[in-house]
């Protein structure tokens, strides 16, 4: 099965079709998501065995590029799901079958989410704002705030990490688990309200308290960087499958642009097709030099964690300059698209005018532009004298 199996032209026109409303409305994508569990769309992970696709992460990512052409949104917040079952499915095939219950829950229709965002938080996997305490059973209650919360409305499960202060003769413990839609302790703020990338209901969410049960405690990591393979599984299918999204965005918008040149004519080149402009044609040139530039890094950065591929300490530059270069050149590209399509772009409702809006969330996502560059030159360079 292909991606254009699993996501038909007709399936995927649907989508595209509710996305401007989903944008205007500043509501959740329901129907998208009703018809994409219908498909099988969230079991792409899960093994055939058990009714999924069993795809490996390069065909998953494919499968979000051609999402994302039709809605980034509804796609990026798919993301998260598929991050989690990206999670267990690239853990298991190392040999490391600790999330398997991710997998066996995503097959019953579970949806999972990601709540690990945390406002302020520029260490990001490495510590944490949320406060874990151990209860005497093995369990742990968990006290913070979490943003960005992709899948808010609909989540059944939500993945969660804190820090317990006192683990580790003090220098703290990273506690990773999950939360069911019935657990206590946690509410969903009603304040997702952005400029773009609005269907996805990325919500703030508060836990007080929340308690997580010892069976549901996956991993306790010390704090800051290491190399226990749930960071590896973990930043191999977020920045894989965020560079997807902004892929797909991006050559949407290429297309438009393609499309509008064509049909646009110019009243003082006697009704030509700016098709025919000189400045149109290098402006189209060069969007298209910059998407061919993206698939090929996309594809093979999938297609190596899928083949267990060994790039040691350049692994995690591999993976932060794929995100960055996917929404650099998305945003790039959708600027070229708007100063070829003209002022019809700029106004409310447009395709170009949401895709730029949406374009623009792809600074916020880890890695950023800055800690990304960290990442690579230390990888080059060596860390910083002290």
């Amino acid at each position: 099965m292909t991606p254009d199996d699993v996501l038909p032209d007709a399936l995927l026109e649907r989508i595209r079709s509710r996305a401007a409303g989903y944008d205007r409305d500043n509501s959740f994508f329901h129907e998208d998501l009703e018809e994409l569990t219908e498909a099988g769309y969230l079991k792409l992970f899960v093994p055939a065995s058990d009714g999924g696709m069993g795809f490996g992460l390069e065909a998953a990512a494919q499968c979000q590029r051609r999402l994302a052409t039709a809605a980034p949104a509804t796609a990026l917040a798919v993301n998260m799901h598929l991050v989690w079952t990206g999670v267990a499915h690239v853990l298991k095939a190392r040999g490391d079958d600790s999330l398997d219950f991710v997998l066996k829950e995503a097959a019953g229709g579970e949806i999972f989410a990601f709540g690990n965002s945390e406002a302020g938080n520029d260490a990001v996997l490495f510590d944490s704002r949320t406060t874990a305490v151990p209860l005497p059973d093995g369990g742990y209650t968990f006290t913070g705030t979490k943003i960005f919360t992709s899948l808010s409305p609909v989540w059944t499960r939500l993945g969660i990490f804190g820090k317990d202060p006192d683990a580790r003769d003090g220098n703290g413990e990273l506690v990773h688990g999950f939360i069911t839609r019935a657990t206590g302790g946690y509410r969903i703020l009603d304040d997702w309200d952005t400029l773009g990338m609005r269907a996805s209901q990325s919500a703030t969410t508060v836990l007080e308290e929340v308690q997580v049960p010892a069976d549901r405690i996956f991993r306790k990591l010390p704090v800051g960087p290491g190399a226990d393979p749930l960071i590896f599984a973990i930043f191999a299918c977020f920045e894989t499958l965020l560079a997807a999204v902004y892929t797909g965005l991006g050559e949407r918008a290429l297309a438009i642009g393609v499309e509008t040149a064509k049909s646009r004519n110019s009243f003082k080149n006697g009704g030509r097709s700016y098709a025919q402009d000189p400045d149109i044609r290098w402006k189209v040139a060069e969007a298209a030099m910059a998407m061919d530039n993206l698939y090929p890094q996309l594809k093979l950065v999938a297609a190596d964690v899928d083949a267990l591929a060994d790039h040691g300490g350049q692994w995690f530059p591999k993976f932060v300059g794929l995100k960055v270069n996917a929404t650099e050149t998305a945003r790039r590209v959708v600027d070229l698209a708007i100063r070829v399509s003209g002022g019809s772009s700029y106004f409310r409702g447009s395709e170009l005018e949401r895709l730029y809006r949406d374009v623009l969330a792809g600074m916020f996502h880890p890695s950023d532009d800055e800690s990304a560059h960290n990442t690579v030159a230390n990888a080059w360079l060596g860390p910083l004298e002290t």
